[in-house]
């Protein structure tokens, strides 16, 4: 490994407001002989995939997860291949899936704080990171176990489009719900429609969100699983029927927010409406994992759900891929190919 390089891209600066390339900094170093402890790897990365949570990773705020060190190479999913290994349940060649870096070469395993599991054979790396990622297990185990739909519920879904969206969208279809997608565009809403199956969709670029759940949900929202926050969550509040029960799990429109935006002014409806609003993080729930795969698998292999990949190239591209997510650019999850196995 002594002639091998390591590209890097760092954490140079925290940002305010919305980010972008010029709060990392790329660097090229050689690659040591790695110097390997008991259960750990040393993974060359193959992809990555990009999360809305990732603006919240670079910020110094507890949280979940502990905030990138400034100077230190930014966390993200992907998927690796091991080049040199402790770890006998993760023997050279292997495809392995977890937390990595934005680096060519990584180390993880062991005690290390970069968990990571051997690929099931034959899973494609896309597929592994998207339809069967962490953005779909969100999607499973925030509907049913937060949100708890029943069988001709209206279920209302913000940021459907998206990755986690389009997974919870189709989930309360599968489980017998009535559902309306909120989406950015006619092309993201047709998909919805088409491609996902929903009911209905509300356009929030050309349309009244308010005024068009107020339309299609004249019996109120029984379950709004939202991913944007801000005047989306405002107008779900407004359209609720008594007794729902509201999902949060991101609040992507105020992420790059140089001061926060107010909150939503009708939280009284909560009162009123005697509803239940509950925020959740998908690694309370990772032991439960094969479970969500398991029927992923199911639904995949009928045909019955739908997911889009939006695949960039390119080492130089990385922090212009992670804020595509935040410009409305990606079309499904979002990833980025480093490069094939070996």
């Amino acid at each position: 490994m002594t002639d091998q390089q390591n590209e890097q891209w760092l954490l140079k600066a925290r940002p305010v407001g919305m980010i972008g390339p010029e709060h990392f900094e790329h660097v090229v170093t050689p690659l040591p002989e790695p110097d390997l402890g008991a259960g750990e790897v040393l993974v060359k990365v193959l992809m990555l995939g990009f999360d809305p949570a990732m603006r919240g990773w670079v910020e110094d705020v507890p949280s979940y997860l502990p905030p990138v060190a400034l100077g230190e190479p930014m966390r993200a999913s992907g998927i690796g291949q091991v080049v040199k290994s402790e770890n006998p349940n993760m023997p050279e060649g292997a495809l392995v899936q977890g937390l990595v870096n934005w680096q060519r070469y990584c180390i993880a395993g062991g005690d290390s704080a970069m968990p990571l599991q051997v690929l099931p054979e034959g899973t494609p790396p896309g597929m592994a990171l998207s339809v069967f990622g962490a953005t779909s297990l969100t999607a499973y185990f925030g509907l049913l176990d937060v949100g708890k739909p029943k069988p001709g519920d209206t279920v209302l879904v913000s940021g459907a489009a998206g990755a986690t969206g389009s997974a919870v969208a189709q989930i309360a279809r599968l489980k017998g719900c009535k559902v309306v997608g909120i989406a950015g565009g006619e092309e993201k809403c047709q998909w919805l429609r088409e491609a996902c199956k929903v009911d209905a969709t509300i356009d929030y670029k050309s349309e009244d969100v308010a005024t068009r759940i107020a339309e299609l949900c004249p019996e109120g929202v029984n379950v709004f699983f939202d991913n944007v926050g801000g005047s989306t969550l405002e107008a779900g509040l407004a359209g609720m029927a008594e007794g729902g029960r509201i999902v949060l799990c991101g609040a992507i429109s105020g992420y790059n927010d140089e001061k926060p935006a107010p909150g939503p002014h009708n939280l009284m409806l909560l009162v009123v409406r005697r509803l239940r609003m509950e925020g959740f993080v998908v690694i309370d729930y990772l032991d439960r994992a094969p479970e969500a795969i398991e029927a992923l698998m199911e639904w995949v292999g009928d045909g019955q759900f739908a997911w889009r990949e939006d695949v960039q190239s390119g080492f130089e591209n990385i922090p212009a891929t992670l804020q595509r997510l935040f410009r409305g650019e990606n079309q499904g999850k979002q990833l980025l190919k480093l490069a094939d196995p070996d």
